[in-house]
């Protein structure tokens, strides 16, 4: 077993869960405190934040999407897991578009809930990797400037607050403007070694890191749709 220091909450107002998810993590050696509903978690998170959280998206006095708009104020950068049920898809989708990282349905495993904290935590490990600095020179396409190294992101000299996913998107897009990336491409370059992410997850997140440029300018039209295929960076069309 790997010694970790990192503290991932745990929010669901099943027990039960509660129980099984902490010690699925304590096991493999994460620190995990954990909640039985919203307006607890974020009273705890107010004082200190996770380092990942886990949230159900119906819980009491404070559901998971409101729970995770107030972390991504506070956050862009705090991975964020949500469980759903699966007739849930349409809050899947939102909980996606206000930025949480991945989902999972109920019921899932422990083993595939591990994976998954896993593969959030080394992706946003990578810009403190040595063995990356290659690819983490400065990128230049436009009016956009990536920072591979430290995982930032300008537009027109603006800073843009992205989570680990839509900056991991944004680079693979970037990388060869004019290119069309799929969105099997896509899914490779943002979740490395997850087979799990589905292509719905992936347009989720491409519609809003469009949003987040688009906050910065209204004309941005950098991100093109290629039906049938896939998303590509348009240079010309984004200067």
């Amino acid at each position: 077993m790997q010694s970790r220091t990192e503290l991932v909450a745990v929010v669901d107002d099943e027990k039960n869960i509660r129980e099984t998810v902490a010690f699925a993590l304590k096991r493999e050696g994460y620190r995990v405190n954990t909640y039985a509903d919203g307006a607890e978690a974020w009273a705890a998170f107010r004082r200190e934040l996770p380092d990942l959280a886990v949230l159900d998206i119906l819980l009491p006095r404070m559901d998971g999407r409101e729970l995770c708009r107030k972390l991504r104020a506070k956050s862009e950068t705090l991975p964020i897991v949500f469980l759903t049920s699966k007739d849930e898809e349409l809050d899947r989708v939102l909980g996606l578009e206000l930025g949480a990282d991945d989902y999972l349905c109920k019921p899932f495993s422990m083993r595939e809930l591990v994976a998954r904290v896993k593969v959030l935590f080394r992706r946003a490990a990578l810009a403190s990797d040595p063995s990356r600095r290659e690819e983490a020179k400065m990128l230049r396409a436009g009016s956009l400037e990536i920072d591979g190294l430290r995982y930032t992101a300008r537009w027109r000299g603006e800073p843009l607050a992205l989570t680990v996913t839509e900056f991991l998107l944004l680079q693979a897009l970037a990388r060869h403007p004019g290119h069309v990336k799929t969105r099997q491409q896509l899914m490779e370059e943002a979740y490395p070694n997850d087979a799990y992410v589905s292509e719905r997850t992936i347009d989720s997140h491409v519609k809003r890191l469009r949003r987040k440029f688009e906050s910065r300018d209204a004309a941005f039209s950098g991100i093109d749709t290629v039906h049938g295929l896939g998303y590509r960076w348009i240079e010309a069309g984004a200067e």
